[in-house]
């Protein structure tokens, strides 16, 4: 299959000067394809991203580096989305997975004058100290056809370990809170989702959904056709969720939570194959919903009260994302499968999602791709799906191991997109509106990449 550039629209791309902050490596070969797509990955002279040949990277943004409101760039960033933000110019709204002691990383870093300053600001919790908690987004705005970043600036301030989260069709970015530390280290309790309109100047005022329930959050997708949120969450014995609002395209009025489990009660509700392979690659089932109780959660305990009652277990549920057109939900079970080394989930919403009588039709669940091979793919994160249908999954694998952008194709297929000589996971992958521009994460030390090249040119 060749994608046709009248197909996409792209124009011609420019090279782009490399540069980064990268260790040598070994030449050893760190991945493989299951179909020719881009090509071989060529070694980046500057160390930092090797991509196939025709393909370029640029960095926009730099943590530490001193941005428009005087603060300086967090680092730890992770979970990241991009809006339209008119005149050729896009809005990234990135996270920035900081907790408690974390404060020489964050905005204020060791400047007094600006942890008291960010006092004085809107902000969510504060730790027993009385410092703003480090965790929180910025937002930057972007020239596309430079790719200079024109302006950065805090937009949400004092959360606790902001991983992933998910756009809205309204232009809002859903940042999760992956940490559910409570008083007295924390002024707040913590382990919410937060929305953070894409236009807003500086930091917006936090105000928690808990009506999406406290938990580990990861990440967060909004079908457009109904509102529906879906949720996952990051632990071993993770539950997948979703949240029906009250009024769709306005969460903060309230809502549902519910937790998926299969239609078929004699089905064993573990997805994860560690302990033989009872969800096989492929496999489909139809599922129903619980609705979850008490959904504040003071004790943590969410996700054990929906496994008592029925729910489905997943290891590890991290990044998640919704394919234009066919509405289908991909999400990453990072430490899933035989090997443990992950899995990718699809979920099909039925005919009639949310309503009373869902179950005549009712969704579906498949294992996607489940990885028994480290060259092909291994601990996925955050993806995204492009806007011709793959799956772009960022690895993020502890320790010396690089980690890669990994491509899935829409019948399954595996292939490497681009490899990060940093030791550090590669985060936040989300593609321009125009679909010509990949923005993608280096976790820490942080840097917002763009990568630009001929997207059309995939091959089987």
């Amino acid at each position: 299959m060749d994608f046709s550039r009248r197909q996409f629209g792209f124009g011609a791309l420019t090279g782009l000067a490399f540069t980064g902050l990268a260790r040598r490596v070994e030449a050893a070969e760190t991945y493989r394809n299951e179909v020719t797509a881009y090509g071989a990955l060529a070694p980046d002279p500057a160390r930092l991203l090797d991509l196939p040949k025709g393909f370029s990277y640029q960095i926009v943004s730099r943590a530490g580096e001193a941005m428009d409101d005087g603060f300086r760039a967090p680092d730890n960033f992770d979970g990241m989305g991009c809006f339209t933000a008119g005149a050729g110019k896009v809005a990234l709204v990135r996270n920035h997975e900081l907790s408690v002691g974390g404060w020489d990383k964050s905005a204020a870093g060791s400047s007094g004058p600006l942890h008291e300053r960010l006092l004085k600001l809107p902000h969510f919790g504060r730790s027993k100290e009385g410092l703003v908690f480090a965790g929180g987004t910025s937002t930057l705005i972007v020239d596309l056809a430079s790719g200079r970043m024109e302006q950065q600036f805090l937009s949400l301030a004092g959360t606790a370990t902001n991983c992933a989260g998910g756009t809205t069709p309204w232009g809002g970015w859903l940042t999760c809170e992956e940490n559910t530390v409570a008083a007295p280290d924390s002024s707040q309790s913590h382990g919410w989702v937060f929305e953070i309109p894409s236009a807003h100047q500086g930091l917006v005022q936090p105000e928690p959904l808990k009506a999406m329930g406290r938990f580990r959050h990861e990440a967060a997708c909004v079908d457009p056709r109904t509102g529906i949120v879906y949720l996952t969450e990051d632990r071993d014995d993770s539950l997948f969720y979703r949240f029906l609002p009250q009024q769709p395209g306005a969460l903060a009025r309230g809502g549902r939570l519910q937790a998926l489990a299969f239609l078929d009660r004699d089905l064993e509700n573990d997805t994860r194959n560690w302990y033989g392979a009872e969800f096989a690659p492929r496999a489909s089932r139809a599922v129903r919903w619980i609705d979850m109780k008490d959904v504040e959660s003071p004790g943590d305990d969410l996700r054990v009260r929906g496994r008592a009652r029925g729910a489905v277990q997943f290891a590890r549920g991290e990044g998640i994302h919704q394919a234009t057109g066919t509405g289908e939900v991909y999400f990453t079970c990072t430490s899933g499968g035989a090997a443990r080394l992950g899995q990718v989930m699809r979920y099909v919403p039925g005919a009639r999602e949310g309503f009373p009588d869902e179950t005549d039709t009712p969704g579906r669940l498949e294992l996607f791709v489940e990885s028994a091979d480290t060259t092909l793919f291994e601990y996925g994160d955050n993806l995204t799906v492009s806007p011709w249908g793959h799956l772009i999954v960022c690895e993020d694998h502890a320790g010396d191991a690089r980690n890669h952008l990994r491509g899935i194709t829409p019948d399954g297929r595996l292939y490497t997109l681009a490899r990060l000589n940093m030791d550090t996971e590669l985060a936040g992958a989300c593609f321009s509106p125009d679909g010509q521009v990949l923005f993608v994460n280096a976790y820490a030390p942080g840097r917002t990449l763009a990568i630009r090249g001929p997207w059309d040119s995939f091959r089987v």
